[in-house]
C-alpha cells in the first residue's frame, strides 16, 4: 500500500493530482472533481465556463479521455463561488464536461451531485453546506445548484446516522428543471442516405432534436451504437448546415444556442447521442425535460402527469428508470421580445457511488491526454 499512499497524497515524485468521487446514474458515469482543479477566473459562471474552455481544457481531456477515462466519461467540476451563490440564490455552482467540451445542463449528473453534496461534510469542498435547507417533516434536503443554464433545485431523501445527515441511497433523488420549452415541431431535416426526417426541437437546459426511430430506419436497432452515432451525426450536421437560429433561440444567453444532443425514441426506449457522438447510458435527465416540454405542447401529456423514461441500459433494471412530470406551466420572454410557453419539469432517478480516485499525471509522462479508441 506504500505506492498507493504516495500516489494518493501526491508525494511520489513530481506529479499533479486531481481527486474525484465517481458515481453513476442508471449506468451513466459522473466524475465529480473535488480537489486539485485550478481556480476559475471570471465573475459569472458562464465566464468561468469560457475560461475553463480556453485555458484549462487540457484538464478536461485528462479527466475524460484514456488512459484515465474513456469515450463515454462525463464530469462535474464543482464551482464554489458564482454570482448566484454570492446573491444567495444558489448553494454551489457546477460546470459539466464531456468528450467534446462543456455542456449547459446535465440531469443524470445533477442527480448524482445531489447525493454527493448531501453526503459531504467537507466545507473545503462545499463551503455553503451548512446553509442547505433540510425539511424535517419530509426527511429531505434541498440543494440549489447553479448550472450554466440556471439554478436547478435538487431534492435528496435524507437519513440521520451517527449524528449526521446523509442521503438515503434506497430512494430516488429528484430535481426541478429550469423552464423547458419547444424550439420547433415537425421540422424537416435531411438525414444520412438522403431521407427526410421530421424532428422536434426542445430545450431542457440544453437543446435537443427529438426524432422517432422510424424516421431514421432505426426501429428495434437502438443497441447498434455505430449506426446510431452515424445517423445522429448526420442529423446534427444537417441541423447545423442551415439557419436553425429560431429553433435554438435562448431567452437570455446566446452561449446556449446550439443543438447539444439527438434523442432517438423507439417506443418505450430512447437513446441520447450528445456532444461528439457520446452515447448516454441513462434516459438523459435534461433530455426528459425537453421531451416533456414537447409532449405537453403536442397535448400527448398533461401537466402533472408522471411518465417513465428508459434507455436500453436502464430497461434492464426497473430501479434505474427515470420518472418525469411537468409540474407547472410558465412563460418566458426573450431578449428579442419573443415569447415562449414553457413548463418546469421534475425528474427522478437513482445514483450510486463507484469509487474515489487520485488521478495523477507524472511530469515524465508525455502521452497527450486525448487518447480515445
Amino acid at each position: 500500500m506504500d505506492v498507493y499512499r504516495e500516489l494518493e497524497t501526491g508525494r511520489r515524485g513530481r506529479m499533479d493530482v486531481i481527486r474525484t468521487v465517481d458515481m453513476h446514474t442508471s449506468g451513466e458515469p459522473t466524475r465529480i472533481v473535488v480537489e486539485g482543479y485550478p481556480e476559475l477566473m471570471g465573475k459569472t459562471l458562464l465566464e468561468k465556463r469560457a475560461y475553463a474552455r480556453e485555458k484549462l481544457d487540457f484538464i478536461r481531456r485528462r479527466l475524460m479521455f484514456e488512459p484515465r477515462g474513456h469515450a463515454g466519461m462525463y464530469g462535474a467540476i464543482l464551482v464554489k463561488e458564482t454570482e448566484l451563490t454570492e446573491s444567495g440564490e444558489a448553494d454551489i455552482g457546477v460546470l459539466f464536461c464531456h468528450n467534446e467540451g462543456y455542456s449547459t445542463m446535465c440531469g443524470h449528473a445533477t442527480i448524482a451531485l445531489g447525493r454527493f453534496l448531501v453526503d459531504t461534510q467537507d466545507r473545503g469542498v462545499f463551503p455553503r453546506r451548512g446553509q442547505v435547507r433540510y425539511e424535517e417533516g419530509k426527511k429531505e434536503t434541498v440543494v440549489r445548484v447553479h448550472a450554466p443554464c440556471g439554478v436547478v433545485e435538487v431534492t435528496v431523501p435524507t437519513v440521520e446516522e451517527g449524528g449526521r445527515r446523509r442521503s438515503d441511497e434506497g430512494k430516488r433523488v429528484r430535481f426541478t428543471s429550469v423552464a423547458s420549452f419547444v424550439g420547433g415541431l415537425g421540422v424537416a431535416v435531411r438525414t444520412l442516405g438522403g431521407r427526410t426526417a421530421r424532428v422536434d426541437v426542445g430545450y431542457g437546459g440544453a437543446f435537443y432534436a427529438i426524432v422517432d426511430a422510424n424516421e431514421l430506419g432505426l426501429h428495434g436497432r437502438l443497441r447498434e451504437c455505430a449506426t446510431l452515432q452515424a445517423e445522429c451525426a448526420a442529423l446534427k450536421a444537417a441541423l447545423g448546415s442551415w439557419d436553425a437560429s429560431a429553433l435554438v433561440e435562448h431567452p437570455q444567453h446566446a452561449e446556449l444556442e446550439y443543438v447539444y444532443g439527438i434523442i432517438v425514441v423507439d417506443g418505450e426506449l430512447a437513446v441520447c447521442v450528445f456532444a461528439d457522438g457520446q452515447i448516454d447510458r441513462s434516459p438523459c435527465g435534461s433530455g426528459v425535460c425537453a421531451r416533456l416540454a414537447v409532449a405537453v405542447a403536442r397535448g400527448s401529456v398533461a401537466v402533472g402527469e408522471r411518465r417513465p423514461f428508459h434507455s436500453p441500459v436502464s430497461a434492464a433494471d426497473p430501479a434505474s428508470v427515470f420518472l418525469g412530470r411537468a409540474v407547472e406551466s410558465t412563460a418566458l420572454v426573450g431578449r428579442s421580445g419573443r415569447e415562449w410557453a414553457a413548463v418546469r419539469v421534475e425528474v427522478e432517478g437513482r445514483a450510486s457511488y463507484t469509487g474515489a480516485h487520485a488521478l495523477v499525471a507524472e511530469d515524465s509522462d508525455r502521452l497527450p491526454p486525448f487518447l480515445v479508441l
